[in-house]
């Protein structure tokens, strides 16, 4: 199958999707020309033991053809940020740091924290890596502004009477009439000045507001503004860099260690740090620090929701230069509508900068393996209890669990959710479709995802787990040990968690075991169970929505298999397609005018 896809090829750019024989995207790559790159996998030796590895997996390959390869370097953000393949190099967030949002598209902007992006017009500061940093921003906004706190949709909604915040001095009213727009957004204006670093106008203000409240011998308020100049202070004193001219910047640090790494963001505008946006990568193997920036650059910048989000910088200081430099480059400078230079910085202030960066990674990186090994120290203690409770042979370090799910008897999938010491290990976990006619017979479906798990670990000589989870009750418990008997697999324990009581199942024991709602070691086995049936399901919800929305493209002439594929990548979803102009759709390859009106008519424009 695959040698047959070689062959048809097109030399134009693109994405390529390597998937393996249970259909899941295990690499996603983009080309300037399709043919050459995607059969550069197939020949020769001289490749690492990742790539190797990669196309003993490779069952067919699926292409995209995009106009550009700008277009490609986006769309393989997007996709591998969709997919997340387990080849692909992973890139996380250390955590999800807290923001500070003012809905600037309302006419009555409201301000507040949050810890989502979203591409709705509204202004976002941070990401905050110090709570203490934006607890002090969000105090001075508090103590010199009268902010809306309610969530009235302004002008259109309105309450009858003003609420407690008006009463107290903390709002004026703009609900009720009380305040006007322009003065409301002025108030709003010299906010975003603050949260952007700006404060020195702002503060003139306030000293000048101070001195007449103290020659009125209003001295509490005086006081109150005292305390607002002293937070202003302290925003400038923590938020202040080296100033640059332009002053403008994204500076990238890296650091290494192993198979981790991390990446560290210095949002600096106007001569001001605005935040820290630390990354990690994992299963890095032998990537070169080009390859990994070039990684970290294009999903920063390039994947679906993240640019709208972000102010995109002047420049952007990197440690290394990277192949796709030029092309970054040209996609930014067209979402800025001006141009955004990715540069090395070789001395001066922006070396001194750069350098810091790498510093800020390093620290992050130690940080995180350090918390990595208080994690496996704590893990150690719950995994041998957890061997002792169960009389375990050995310290259950690799478990995998197992669940069934189907939407009455149709859909049948199974998941497999995979921990190491007692974490989740995502990039190993494993969905598959039911592909023998079980209906809702839990028992033969779970005997059936054991049996061809375990199998193909077996024929691909990889490691076995120490320890097997089933997600059910004796029925399935005895499925799976049937499955492994099948085998031949006789050193891998076995266990159902059972839901309500959360009774523990051994083959062999007539008594379930009982461990304490309140033990860890109860805890991890929930956990992973949770996995799994959360995993088979959103895989099983996925295969019912494809199945539904195929189905209403496939119904029109014309449209086979891989135009619906284009056609859902292009607009989203079928009310997509619907909303699309004629224009629009006539862009799709092989789509032609009158397969055009055939599309819109059954759609019903």
């Amino acid at each position: 199958m695959i040698q047959d896809q070689l062959r048809g090829l097109p030399a134009r750019p693109g994405v390529y999707l390597f998937k393996d024989d249970a259909g899941n995207v295990v690499y996603v790559g983009k080309a300037k020309s399709l043919r050459p790159r995607v059969r550069s996998y197939f020949r020769g030796s001289n490749h690492s033991l990742k790539t190797l590895e990669l196309v003993r997996h490779i069952d067919s390959v699926e292409t995209i053809i995009v106009g550009s390869e700008a277009e490609a370097l986006i769309l393989e953000a997007n996709l591998i940020k969709e997919h997340r393949p387990r080849f692909n190099i992973q890139l996380r967030d250390d955590k999800r740091y807290p923001y500070i949002k003012v809905t600037t598209n309302e006419p009555f902007p409201r301000v507040f924290v949050t810890r989502k992006l979203h591409s709705d017009g509204s202004r976002y500061f941070g990401p905050y890596t110090s709570v203490g940093l934006m607890r002090e921003a969000l105090d001075v906004i508090k103590r010199l502004y009268t902010v809306r706190s309610c969530r009235y949709n302004l002008p259109s909604e309105t309450p009858e009477r003003p609420c407690l915040d008006y009463h107290i001095g903390r709002c004026r009213a703009p609900c009720v009439g009380l305040q006007d727009q322009d003065s409301y957004r002025a108030m709003i204006d010299e906010i975003l000045e603050i949260l952007d670093g700006d404060t020195e106008e702002v503060r003139q203000g306030v000293e000048e507001r101070m001195r007449e409240a103290s020659r009125a011998l209003e001295f509490e308020r005086a006081a109150r503004l005292r305390d607002v100049l002293k937070g202003l202070d302290a925003l400038a004193r923590h938020q202040r860099v080296e100033k640059l001219r332009g002053g403008h910047y994204d500076v990238v640090g890296l650091a290494r260690d192993g198979d981790m790494a991390a990446t560290v963001v210095m949002r600096i505008r106007n001569g001001v740090l605005l935040g820290r946006d630390t990354q990690r990568f994992s299963g890095i193997g032998d990537e070169t620090d080009a390859s990994l920036i070039t990684t970290f650059v294009s999903r920063y910048y390039l994947s679906r929701g993240v640019r709208t989000h972000r102010d995109l910088p002047r420049e952007i200081l990197i440690p290394e230069a990277f192949p796709d430099q030029e092309l970054v480059e040209e996609i930014l400078a067209d979402e800025a509508g001006r141009r955004v230079e990715v540069r090395v910085p070789q001395r001066g202030a922006r070396r001194r900068l750069a350098e810091l960066a790498g510093d800020n990674a390093r620290h992050a990186l130690e940080d995180r393996l350090a918390a990595l090994e208080q994690v496996e120290d704590r893990a150690d203690e719950v995994l041998y209890d957890l061997r002792d409770r169960l009389d375990l042979k050995v310290v259950p370090r690799l478990m995998v669990c197992f669940d069934i799910s189907h939407t009455q008897g149709s859909e049948t999938v199974g998941g497999a959710a995979v921990f190491e010491n007692a974490e989740p290990k995502k990039a190993e976990y494993r969905h598959m479709r039911i592909k023998g006619d079980w209906g809702n017979d839990d028992y033969r479906s779970m005997e059936e995802v054991v049996t061809r798990y375990f199998r193909r670990r077996l024929e691909e000589g990889r490691p076995l787990p120490d320890f097997v989870l089933i997600d059910g009750g004796k029925g399935q418990l005895s499925a799976a040990q049937k499955a492994l008997a099948g085998l031949g697999v006789t050193d891998v324990a076995l266990a159902a968690l059972a839901k309500r009581e959360e009774l523990v199942y051994r083959p062999g024991r007539s008594e379930p075991v009982r461990i304490g709602r309140k033990n860890k070691a109860l805890h991890v086995l929930q956990r992973i169970r949770d996995e799994a049936h959360r995993f088979a399901v959103t895989y099983n919800r996925k295969l019912r929505k494809k199945r539904t929305i195929g189905s209403d493209l496939a119904n029109i002439p014309g449209i086979g298999p891989e135009r619906q594929k284009m056609l859902l990548l292009r607009f989203g979803s079928v009310r997509g397609v619907r909303s699309a102009t004629p224009e629009e759709i006539s862009r799709i390859p092989g789509v032609s005018d009158v397969l055009v009106a055939r599309i819109l008519a059954y759609l019903g424009r």
